[in-house]
């Protein structure tokens, strides 16, 4: 993605956007046009206070999410690998002394687990670069964790390159090609899915979507209606991703 499209897709976070907003409002303040730059003010101030609303925040991800619902592992096809892509460098559920992959829910790690423990692949892709794909690159780190989750290291292919989802897609591809693969079960997020599967097929894989839910428990009024900074971080993830995948179409 070329930066003025990364600049773009940056400025669609809420807190970003309200911060240009506000910049355009003290600029129309100081050229003297008071209703507009009080206007201009209030609105930036609401669009994140809207946002950072719990039960408007859920809103906004299921506009995205429900193109790629989660499925049971059970019900998937055979396939010659499963990718997972990276999407955290800190596991919780490690500090666990006892944990299996199925009451991980939220875990892109645990579904690819538990499509590898149904036998649905031999193999499983781990794909998440950093630190020059050394020692402290996303894949590493992910092929600790997993295999806690019952997945051996023979089992295990990493992919340490990648920066992106168009990395992701590219160096899997290639990696995909040396080895025969050509379907392969493509772990991420419901909120991810739809981007990266446009980029995995663009570089030509035959892919299985397989989504894992990000759901945030709302069991008191509180918790869905009280603005929370957790809560405008969910919007704003979600509100880059519908600028990401506008993006992503539109790169050739």
């Amino acid at each position: 993605m070329t930066s003025p499209l990364k600049l773009a897709v940056a400025l669609t976070y809420p807190p970003a956007l309200t911060l240009l907003m506000l910049c355009i409002a003290v600029v129309l303040l100081l050229l003297r046009r008071t209703r507009s730059g009080i206007a201009t003010a209030a609105l930036a101030v609401a669009w994140s206070g809207l946002l950072a609303v719990p039960t408007v925040s859920d809103w906004v991800r299921e506009r995205i999410e429900r193109h790629y619902p989660p499925v049971e592992e059970a019900t998937l096809p055979s396939a010659d690998a499963i990718v997972v892509l990276g999407g955290a460098m800190h596991f919780y559920w490690l500090e666990r002394e006892h944990v299996t992959p199925y009451e991980l829910e939220n875990s892109r790690l645990a579904a690819g687990a538990r499509a590898w423990l149904a036998r649905k692949a031999p193999v499983i892709v781990l794909s998440g670069g950093g630190d020059n794909g050394g020692n402290n690159s996303e894949a590493r780190l992910m092929a600790g964790a997993i295999q806690r989750l019952g997945v051996p290291a023979d089992a295990l292919m990493l992919e340490r390159e990648s920066r992106n989802t168009r990395d992701n897609a590219r160096y899997t591809a290639a990696l995909a090609q040396r080895h025969g693969f050509h379907r392969v079960l493509l772990v991420t997020s419901s909120l991810h899915m739809p981007r990266a599967v446009i980029e995995f097929r663009k570089a030509g894989l035959d892919i299985v979507p397989v989504a894992v839910p990000e759901r945030a428990k709302r069991d008191t009024w509180t918790q869905r209606w009280v603005p929370s900074r957790r809560a405008l971080w969910r919007s704003g993830r979600a509100i880059k991703e519908c600028a990401a995948i506008v993006m992503a179409r539109l790169h050739s």
